[in-house]
């Protein structure tokens, strides 16, 4: 199987993928792209020589639900 990244420029172009899809010729999967969560941490982590792991942004923001939610 061979995938193809396809810009469609008319929207016609976008009635006739969906011709194709529905006689089964071909299969329309979405990228999943970056969160932008994990772009900013890419952000942050360039610009840190020691950067928090996700782990330990996790475990902190679950310390501030639990302070918050114990009020």
């Amino acid at each position: 199987m061979e995938s193809l990244r396809i810009e469609i420029l008319n929207p016609k172009a976008k009635s006739l993928i969906k011709n194709l899809v529905d006689m089964d010729l071909i299969r329309i999967k979405k990228e999943k792209g970056k969160s932008e969560f994990t772009e900013l941490l890419a952000k942050l982590r360039k610009r840190s020589d020691k950067s928090p792991s996700v782990e330990e942004i996790t475990k902190e923001v679950e310390l501030v639900r639990k302070a918050r939610y114990e009020k």
